[in-house]
């Protein structure tokens, strides 16, 4: 196991803990609808499934967690299709993580699926913030065509304390160019 790995850790359950803090005494939400289809947030634990889907109608997860993350507080990939929910795991590590251009695609195709059934997709990491925000920002450029930036702009409105580091942010050019399919500096947003 690397260092970087056993950092993230031992470090997993103190910044789990600032964030349940934070949505308690800040403005900060546990979740946040983005649009009719994506909603963006924190880990969500067991109690929080039924709310999710009777009230916002979620029929499908991204999960940008590593197992071990939601091994204790989260519903399992087989609780949530009990639920009638679809899990989609693209794990990715905390911190440091960059989604892969593949698991990108595939959430952003998971995404679409379950756009065109009317359902809504609950898209998180531990704290709704980088990893998770990073997935909605590929599936805002892949819906409208955005730049990056024009897309992180936008869930910053309704989400201000995401946090896109800068190479999530260059793996978010590489797929609007994939998208777009232009290498043109200036197309489109």
């Amino acid at each position: 196991m690397s260092l970087q790995s056993v950092a993230t850790r031992v470090l997993f359950y103190p910044t789990l803990l600032y964030n349940v803090v934070m949505e308690k005494i800040s403005r900060r939400k546990w979740y946040d609808r983005i649009d009719e289809t994506v909603i963006l947030g924190a880990l969500p634990f067991r109690g929080m499934s039924d709310k999710l889907i009777k009230e916002e109608n979620v029929r499908g997860v991204i999960t940008m967690n590593e197992e071990y993350e939601t091994r204790l507080l989260s519903p399992s990939s087989q609780e949530w299709e009990a639920l009638g929910v679809e899990q989609l795991r693209l794990s990715t590590i905390d911190f440091t993580g960059v989604p892969t251009l593949e698991h990108l695609q595939k959430g952003v195709e998971f995404v679409h699926k379950h756009r065109t059934k009317g359902n809504s997709v609950y898209i998180h990491c531990k704290a709704g913030r980088s990893r998770s925000a990073t997935m909605v920002a590929a599936y805002l450029i892949e819906r409208y065509k955005w730049k990056p930036d024009v897309a992180g702009d936008f869930i910053a409105e309704i989400r201000p304390h995401i946090l896109i580091r800068s190479r999530q942010h260059q793996m978010l050019e590489r797929f609007y160019l994939l998208v777009t399919k232009s290498d043109l500096p200036g197309h489109g947003g």
